[in-house]
């Protein structure tokens, strides 16, 4: 490395040559993080069973890491400006791979839920700090093509994740969905350490103390009080959580408006009809998404009898129609805007959510082909025309600060998705076996497919609210390539 780029470390790379390590060693952090978020769905069969658990207890394991990701995203832009951005994910890097050797050595689910919450605090800082610095490294001319680059990761690991937990929960133990993760974390703590360039710190204002502390408990809150409804929506549990978390998130909200410099999330961008359409139909489809990658594989393990392996290769068809279709969304984005590619991606979405509903236990696999691709074909096209259409109609003096706010906003709702859908399931489950249906596999096979009906009817929902989108009038910014979170 050159003495200039010594003395100014914040001058991108000339090229790509110079590039690889340190795309290298943010690659593999990403890579890490993105795989574990998806490699416990296919687990949980096995999870409950081995811990003698219930299905509404065993999902906080992925509540929880979904939370713990969405109360420090908002965190990253001031640890890095802080502490320096490649110190901050090397730290991250640590700190996910210590909370998964906890997560292998947990003997209950209890234990196994707290620690995969450390991994959320871990992970959470990983995408959007991982961004961050590649913006940065990169030369001006290049950064969409690098950022393209990195998409890559984001798109393959979620893919991989439920194929490898499978194989791994079916051959070996589930302990190793997590101890897998030590010598990838141990190579990119190393590669970040010996490849990647230091970065200037930057001027920093005061931490948000009150929005970090309201936001996690109004959403685990909720979260919380979701998932106890499955027991009872009169039961103490419940309303204590409910009647926190809305409390919470009221004086949230409060507080997040009234701060002038800095909030935790800037809150004041839903000032913009466009942009408050534009989130809500996202969370539609976020929420539903997650909600079929959640409890497919459930299905297919619980219902059908497929081990987890063959549950977790069924994500394919999903993930690989979400792949070829995301950059036909993307280019189509420019010439026709977000509405008519979100209408059509949504419809898609609900045509697959119902063909989901009606299968049985006693179908063929077979059967998921066309309603998983199709899935994945609807969110290809909806997914960075939403990104995109977000960060254009938000204020043009807060569009800074959208992606973390949509980011943390995706985690919530995954967690709201997990709690919610889970509490249905039972719910459903049991009002079904009241009526005289046998628990297994009638009553249950009923209580998921009224899940998915509810799922279609979500979507249809989004659908008819992004008939109301508008092309954003340009604000003179470009939005970034890296504004995108799959987590």
């Amino acid at each position: 490395m050159s003495a200039a780029r010594k003395e100014s470390p914040v001058i991108p790379f000339t090229t790509m040559r110079q590039l690889v390590g340190p795309l290298l060693a943010i690659i593999v952090g990403i890579f890490m993080v993105i795989l574990d978020s998806t490699a416990v769905n296919v687990a949980i069969p096995v999870l409950v069973k081995d811990f003698d658990s219930t299905l509404s207890t065993v999902q906080w394991t992925v509540t929880g890491y979904a939370l713990a990701q969405a109360a420090v995203i908002p965190l990253a832009g001031w640890m890095t400006d802080r502490f320096g951005s490649k110190q901050i994910f090397i730290i991250s890097l640590i700190l996910f791979t210590v909370g998964s050797v906890l997560c292998a050595l947990a003997t209950t689910a209890e234990q196994l839920i707290m620690f995969r919450v450390l991994q959320g605090l871990g992970g959470g800082m990983v995408l959007p700090i991982a961004f961050a610095m590649t913006y940065q490294l990169s030369p001006p001319e290049k950064a969409g093509s690098i950022m393209g680059l990195m998409g890559m990761p984001i798109l393959l690991a979620p893919a991989l994740g439920p194929i490898v937990s499978g194989y791994l929960v079916d051959y070996v133990a589930w302990e190793w969905i997590f101890f897998i993760n030590v010598p990838i974390g141990i190579l990119g703590v190393i590669l970040c350490v010996t490849l990647l360039p230091k970065l200037p710190k930057k001027a920093f204002t005061s931490l948000d103390m009150l929005g970090i502390l309201l936001g996690p408990l109004a959403f685990a809150g909720l979260s919380y009080g979701l998932s106890e409804g499955s027991a009872s929506w009169t039961s103490d549990k419940t309303i204590i959580g409910l009647v926190v978390g809305s409390v919470s998130l009221i004086l949230f909200i409060i507080v997040e408006l009234k701060r002038k410099k800095e909030p935790l999330l800037e809150l004041r961008v839903f000032r913009s009809p466009l942009f408050t359409r534009g989130i809500i139909v996202q969370w539609v489809l976020q929420f539903v998404m997650f909600g079929i990658i959640f409890t497919v594989p459930y299905f297919m393990q619980e219902l059908m009898g497929m081990s987890a392996f063959h549950a977790g290769m069924w994500t394919l068809p999903q993930a690989i129609a979400a792949g070829l279709f995301m950059p036909i969304g993307g280019r189509l984005y420019d010439k026709i805007g977000a509405r008519p590619l979100v209408v059509t991606g949504l419809s898609i979405v609900a045509v697959g959510a119902f063909l989901i509903s009606r299968i049985d236990p006693s179908d063929s696999a077979v059967m998921f082909l066309l309603p998983r691709a199709m899935l994945g074909m609807g969110m290809g096209l909806s997914f960075l025309a939403l990104n995109t259409h977000l960060i254009q109609s938000a204020p043009s003096n807060l569009v800074s600060r959208v992606t973390s706010l949509t980011s943390a906003a995706q985690q919530v709702v995954t967690s709201f998705a997990v709690a919610g859908l889970t509490t249905l399931i039972v719910s459903r489950t049991t009002h079904h076996v009241a009526e005289g249906e046998k628990p297994m596999p009638d009553a249950m096979a009923h209580g998921f497919h009224d899940t998915y009906l509810a799922l279609a009817g979500l979507a249809i929902f989004g659908l008819l609210l992004a008939v109301t989108l508008k092309r954003p009038q340009a604000n003179g910014v470009q939005a970034p390539a890296h504004a995108v979170d799959m987590g």
